[in-house]
């Protein structure tokens, strides 16, 4: 069981005790321990039958979660679930994947119109019975009908980290049921798109039996579509299709080239190949006359991907960057960018603490990236319009900074910047005054609330804040959430080209449901040569991790390390930070 799992029972027993109007408390409690639990960089799983005593030593996770947690490991299931689920409508709880539909309104629609079901929504919205309701109106009905189309079109997609750890979890089980030569994730994973749809795993091995066996025996396997000699295709509990290929060891880098995709990609490749006359599948490439193969059938290459690339005059292509975006030519040309590297990242530059949200201590942060071999970290607790979080006013922000000082004076192997995640108010102004801002090493402006502006409105509103003299970074630029809600309406290349001309960086906000900004974002910004800062965003010492996920969406925006201010030493960032220095 992943830890994604045990989440989402813990979310969905708070969702149903705020439809029911429960104890607030109960109900912040489940949701406090979903998050925990979903953002722990290890097994829960795992844990409770192998060392249960580390449970206890997790902030946040009180006795009544562990057994809770121990009861749905043991069981695969939590009757306290169970029992709240009863209760309600089976369907009820999709509504709450629809953006801005919160438990009151969904409690308010069942009750009085009797709806349970996104269709039945849908048709109350479109016959004009929403807006009649209490806190309705027609705009209301307008947002749910845009919320409805928005939810259907991301339907069956899943964030990255899900794909990557699922499909890890599924390689690690099969190496260690059976013995494999060579194994290998392809398809919309590997190529770290944000959401995928599907995984492909691809393997070779001596027994082409005996690893369909175990695949399709997998105890996450909900249902088996398919089950061949080389080939099985499955679907998992949590509804994602996944499809393992058993291959001959001299087609595994042309399948696995194939595989990967893209579509695009493949398409662009296979015209090259024909043009240089060759023939490329997923069983090789193969050079051929008069559209025969030649050689009876034997391959050119096939049993190593970069094979494929150099045959045809080509540079290897980076996974990430295969969407028929100029990379063949550029390949053609050998001038592909040198792709930033997850170990070319010297520091993070967007954190919290228990000073807010965070569940760590500033010392505890401070440990953790030393621990990642980082050479310097910004803490950036929210301010104080955050009131959620209890946010900092001044008062409590210069306090916190000579705090941020006492704790990196103990830490030398480590520099621990003065910073702040700083609210755009309504027009444009920032939350704290230029006087406190001034004093800081790292500003970070971002959006909290208002996030109905026209895209008009949204743009001069963002831009005012990045004029800022002492604002560093725009985080999370267009707002969105992956799979839960849309980006703002935004003139984007308006909001890089203020960037730029004031010096402030632009975030990749590392977190894995922002990924923000995304991989074409990224492209537009470094050409229209905006410098980028790729951050975690952490709540907590195990969300550091999600790191890697922000460099994998550089690479997919073709950004080289030269291109991304945490890359650089401490001391030029230091006057990219004091506006002394900018661009590459």
């Amino acid at each position: 069981m992943e830890n994604k799992d045990l989440a989402e029972i813990f979310s969905e027993i708070s969702d149903i005790l705020e439809i029911q109007e429960s104890n607030p408390f109960r109900i912040r409690s489940f949701r406090r321990v979903a998050q925990i639990i979903e953002n722990l960089g290890f097994n829960v799983a795992r844990t409770v039958q192998e060392d249960p005593e580390k449970l206890r030593t997790i902030s946040g996770i009180g006795e009544g979660a562990i057994k809770r947690i121990q009861e749905i490991v043991e069981t695969g299931r939590s009757q306290e679930h169970e029992d709240l689920k009863n209760q309600i409508p089976p369907s009820l709880l999709t509504l709450l994947e629809l953006q801005n539909l919160g438990p009151k309104k969904i409690k308010l629609f069942w009750e009085t119109l009797n709806i349970t079901t996104i269709d039945e929504l849908e048709k109350a919205a479109r016959e004009e019975k929403l807006r009649s309701l209490p806190g309705m109106g027609q705009k209301s009905e307008a947002k749910i009908l845009k919320a409805i189309e928005d939810y259907r079109r991301i339907q069956g997609r899943f964030r990255l980290d899900d794909g990557i750890e699922i499909t890890q979890a599924l390689i690690e089980y099969l190496n260690s049921k059976v013995k494999v030569r060579r194994i290998a994730a392809a398809g919309s994973v590997r190529r770290r798109r944000e959401t995928v749809g599907d995984i492909d795993i691809l393997v070779t091995c001596h027994s082409p039996g005996e690893v369909i066996d175990a695949f399709v025996q997998h105890p996450d396997v909900r249902e088996v579509l398919a089950k061949g000699d080389t080939k099985a295709s499955v679907v998992l509990r949590r509804g994602l299709q996944t499809d393992l290929r058993v291959l001959e060891d001299e087609s595994f880098g042309a399948a696995l080239q194939y595989f990967t995709g893209s579509k695009a990609h493949n398409v662009a490749l296979r015209e090259r190949a024909k043009r240089m006359g060759y023939k490329i599948s997923e069983y090789g490439l193969f050079r051929i006359v008069n559209g025969e193969k030649i050689g009876n059938g034997k391959k050119v290459a096939g049993e190593d991907e970069e094979d494929i690339y150099h045959l045809l005059n080509l540079s290897f292509i980076p996974p990430e960057i295969r969407e028929n975006r100029g990379e063949i030519e550029k390949a053609e040309a050998g001038q592909l960018p040198d792709l930033i590297k997850l170990e070319q990242i010297r520091g993070d530059l967007h954190m919290h603490t228990k000073a807010t949200d965070g569940r760590n201590s500033i010392e505890e942060m401070g440990d953790a990236a030393v621990k990642a071999k980082y050479e310097y970290i910004a803490i950036t607790d929210h301010s104080k319009a955050l009131a959620m979080t209890g946010g900092l006013d001044e008062e409590r922000l210069l306090l916190h900074m000579e705090k941020i000082d006492q704790v990196s004076s103990r830490i030398p192997e480590i520099k621990l910047l003065k910073g702040i995640e700083v609210d755009i108010l309504n027009e444009g102004e920032l939350d704290l005054s230029d006087e406190v801002l001034s004093c800081l090493d790292v500003v970070i402006a971002s959006i909290h609330s208002r996030f109905n502006l026209s895209r008009q409105e949204m743009t001069l509103r963002i831009c005012r804040a990045l004029e800022n003299p002492y604002v560093n970074i725009l985080a999370h630029p267009t707002g969105r959430l992956l799979t839960r809600r849309e980006p703002y309406p935004l003139d984007l290349e308006q909001v890089i080209k203020t960037a730029r001309e004031n010096r402030v960086c632009l975030e990749i906000n590392a977190y894995p449901e922002r990924l923000d900004l995304n991989d074409l974002h990224c492209r537009m910004a470094r050409d229209m040569g905006a410098l980028i800062s790729i951050n975690s965003d952490s709540h907590s010492t195990e969300m550091l991790r999600y790191m890697q996920y922000g460099v994998f969406t550089a690479r997919r925006g073709w950004l080289a390390a030269k291109d991304v201010i945490n890359t650089y030493p401490l001391e030029k960032l230091r006057r990219v930070l004091r506006k002394e220095e900018y661009g590459v």
